[in-house]
């Protein structure tokens, strides 16, 4: 039997659907066979994960724990989680598991080093509860990287309304607000920009050239790290 790969999905289901996709197109395949082998855990009703961090929510710990278990009795031998708000429980859900899972800050700071140098400004863009919990900003200073947020104003009527819209499916509506909340970040001095929520990459499609040109795709980048996982295994 193949290597295959767990993906803990449905927060949210359309990031989930839009990893995969990212998956597929960071592949090199010329046939079925050459694609990486997948099996995908998708439940919506995962309680959310910026409620439980900030204010006291219910815990999404347990039923990702059962996620990762099923994707494991499925034949998983790795995980990949599109949310970057779930890595918050990374070493909880790496040990309760027992399989490792491909860090999405990782993977995303790894594209970053390709595009910005040490040094520049870095707007990082994701719910409150990735924000507080700081796993992002270490990473980036631990590179020698100075990270910029949006203001508490911003970040509540252009970026959480923006992840809003794309779980209602209201992707016009998303990108514009997605663009200003961008456009702030540069304006700050940001040399580049982490879409650190998985709803927001949905959307990059949608922003002008110029704006999406500075963006880094915190998806593809998980997307390009399970990818390489895979081939080094095989």
């Amino acid at each position: 039997m193949p290597e295959v790969l767990g993906v803990l999905g449905g927060m949210g289901p359309l990031a989930t659907v839009d990893f995969l996709r990212k998956l597929i197109e960071e592949t090199p395949a010329a046939r079925d066979e050459d694609h990486l082998p997948v099996v995908v855990y998708s439940v919506p009703q995962i309680p959310m994960r910026p409620a439980a961090i900030l204010d006291g929510g219910v815990s999404p710990l347990p039923a990702m724990i059962e996620g990762i278990r099923t994707l494991k009795q499925a034949g998983a031998v790795a995980i990949a989680i599109p949310c970057n708000t779930a890595h918050y429980w990374y070493d909880e859900l790496r040990h309760a598991g027992g399989l490792p899972i491909v860090h999405i800050a990782d993977a995303a700071l790894a594209a970053l080093a390709g595009r910005c140098a040490p040094g520049a400004t870095i707007g990082l863009i994701g719910t409150r509860g990735t924000l507080a919990a700081g796993f992002f900003q270490q990473r980036l200073a631990a590179h020698g990287y100075r990270c910029i947020v949006n203001s508490d104003a911003d970040q509540a009527q252009l970026v959480l309304t923006a992840i809003l819209h794309v779980k209602g499916n209201q992707l016009d509506a998303a990108a514009v607000l997605l663009e200003s909340a961008v456009a702030k970040l540069m304006h700050e001095g940001a040399a580049g920009v982490i879409l650190a929520c998985t709803e927001t990459p949905v959307v990059l499609d949608r922003l002008s050239p110029q704006t999406a040109a500075i963006c880094v795709d915190a998806t593809r980048a998980l997307a390009k790290a399970c990818v390489a996982w895979w081939q080094h295994r095989a």
